[in-house]
C-alpha cells in the first residue's frame, strides 16, 4: 500500500492560497475577453451616442468583472510577469488621452497651453492633465501589480500596493472594490464553487450600495447587472477560444477612436 501524504502545514496552505498554480474556474479567457470588449463598446456607445437607451449602460455593467477575471487568470498563467505587466501599463499610457477625449473626461487644464504657439508644451500639458480621470486600465494595472506581487511572494510589497490602491480609491475606476474583486478571483480560481459564492456575494453587496433598481424589496445600483458575468467567470469551462494578440491589445484604443470620431460626426 502507498503511504498517505503528510498533511499540509498552515504555511503551505496559506502559500497555496496566495500563489494558486492553476485555474479551475472558466479557462476560456478568449471568449470572456471577447464578451467583455463587446459589452464595453455597447456601454461607451450608450454613454456618448445613445444616452436615451439606458439598457446599453446596463449591458455595459457586465464588462468590468470579465476584465477583472481576465487579469486574475493572466496573473496565474503568464510565463513572463514583467512583460505582461509592461504591456498592460503601456496600453494604459497610450490610451489615456484618447479615453479622456472619447468619453467626455476632458478638462480646461488640458487646453491651458496653446497648441499653435507651443505645440510640444501643449501636447505634454494635454497628456498630463488627461490623467485627472484615469481609465479602467489604471485600475487593472494596479490590480495586476498586486496579484503579481502575491505570486512572487513579495508580501510586504503586495501590502504596500493594496494600501496604495485604497488611498487612491477615489481616483480609480471602480475604486478599491474593483481591486478587491480581482483579488477574490485570483485567490479562489482553483475552487469554482467557493469563487462563485464569494464573488457573487461580494458583487451583490456592492450593488446594494447604490440605488435606482428594486428587486425582491431591496434597492440596488446599476452594478446589479454585473451578476451574470460573475456566473460566467466561475463556470468550470476548459475550452479555449483563441484571439489574436492585436485584438486583445488593440481593441481598447481602437474602440475609443471610433467613438471619438462618431461623436464629432454626429
Amino acid at each position: 500500500m502507498m503511504d498517505s501524504l503528510p498533511p499540509r502545514t498552515a504555511g503551505q496552505t496559506l502559500l497555496r492560497l496566495f500563489c494558486p498554480q492553476q485555474v479551475r474556474t472558466n479557462q476560456d479567457t478568449g471568449l470572456i475577453r471577447l464578451i467583455a470588449c463587446i459589452c464595453m463598446f455597447i456601454d461607451h456607445a450608450g454613454k456618448m451616442l445613445f444616452p436615451q437607451y439606458p439598457v446599453m449602460r446596463e449591458i455595459g455593467r457586465l464588462a468590468f468583472p470579465l476584465f477583472a477575471y481576465g487579469i486574475a487568470v493572466g496573473a496565474v498563467y503568464t510565463a513572463h510577469p514583467e512583460k505582461y505587466f509592461s504591456r498592460v501599463v503601456g496600453l494604459a499610457l497610450l490610451s489615456q488621452p484618447l479615453y479622456a477625449v472619447a468619453l467626455g473626461h476632458e478638462n480646461a487644464a488640458m487646453y491651458a497651453v496653446s497648441f499653435a504657439r507651443h505645440p510640444l508644451r501643449a501636447a505634454l500639458t494635454f497628456y498630463l492633465n488627461s490623467w485627472q480621470t484615469p481609465s479602467i486600465l489604471f485600475s487593472l494595472s494596479l490590480g495586476l501589480l498586486l496579484l503579481l506581487c502575491l505570486r512572487g511572494r513579495r508580501w510586504v510589497l503586495a501590502l504596500g500596493v493594496y494600501l496604495l490602491c485604497d488611498r487612491l480609491s477615489g481616483h480609480l475606476d471602480y475604486g478599491i472594490h474593483g481591486i478587491q474583486l480581482m483579488l477574490l478571483f485570483y485567490l479562489l480560481c482553483e475552487h469554482p464553487a467557493a469563487c462563485l459564492a464569494a464573488t457573487f456575494s461580494f458583487m451583490t453587496w456592492w450593488a446594494l450600495q447604490g440605488t435606482g433598481y428594486t428587486f425582491f424589496g431591496h434597492s440596488f445600483g446599476m452594478r446589479v447587472f454585473s451578476l451574470p458575468s460573475i456566473v460566467l467567470c466561475c463556470l468550470p469551462v476548459k475550452r479555449r477560444t483563441q484571439l489574436p494578440r492585436w485584438f486583445i491589445y488593440g481593441f481598447y484604443p481602437a474602440h475609443l477612436a471610433v467613438i471619438a470620431l462618431l461623436c464629432r460626426v454626429f
